[in-house]
């Protein structure tokens, strides 16, 4: 077989491939899309809406990110393996429809250059543990605005990640497939992001009587 016969026979196979797969999509009926979306996609709707709401401030921006996070989900339904994690198949649409969406916006988020941080936090020097789960740590008893208004002060991108860990229970794993970053770089940002919570906590904790001098 000369050359350019192989490279033809490739692309042939490629094609095949592609169409395979895009068949092998096209997998539910109406009945069984209906199901997915009933069963599998609304029982989310709460969260969904409090993830949009933590990102956008605004109820109604909230509200549309969510409803189009479920339009683009009934649309492209064929690509959800029925049965796997639904959530964050949710979760990934939205962040994504946030991104491109409302990043663009007036009311676009600070961004964040934390390449040096990152480059710090993934060095095997860094102690993980420092930053334990913030559901047992320096606010499991604090309730109140304080808290709501320290973490939606954080940028976007560290609010994000304490979001999904800590108040919606993702793992790294699932983190990453959402945010569509390495784990390292999740474990990293998670760790940075609860110091920088814990920092903002720390004179509203003092004042309500907790001994925050043994956290670090």
């Amino acid at each position: 077989m000369t050359f350019l016969s192989k490279i033809s026979y490739n692309l042939s196979q490629l094609v095949f491939l592609k169409l395979m797969s895009e068949v092998q999509r096209k997998k539910y009926s109406d009945k069984d899309k209906n199901d997915i979306f009933d069963n599998e996609f609304m029982p989310h709707i709460d969260s969904m809406y409090n993830f949009g709401y933590r990102l956008t401030f605004d109820e109604d921006d909230a509200k549309d990110l969510v409803q189009d996070t479920y339009l683009k989900a009934y649309r492209f339904i064929n690509s959800f393996e029925k049965g796997t994690n639904a959530k964050a198949w949710l979760f990934r649409i939205l962040k994504n429809s946030f991104i491109n969406e409302y990043r663009k916006k007036s009311k676009q988020p600070a961004k964040v250059d934390y390449q040096e941080v990152e480059t710090y936090y993934n060095s095997d020097s860094v102690d993980y543990n420092i930053t334990s789960d913030l559901r047992v740590d320096t606010v499991k008893d604090m309730i109140g605005d304080e808290i709501s208004n320290a973490l939606n002060s954080l940028a976007v991108d560290f609010r994000t990640v304490i979001i999904l860990c800590d108040l919606e229970g993702f793992t790294y794993e699932e983190m990453a497939k959402i945010l569509d970053i390495p784990i390292g770089t999740v474990r990293s940002r998670l760790h940075r992001a609860r110091n920088l919570l814990k920092d903002k906590l720390r004179s509203y904790a003092q004042d309500m009587g907790y001994d925050t001098d043994n956290e670090d």
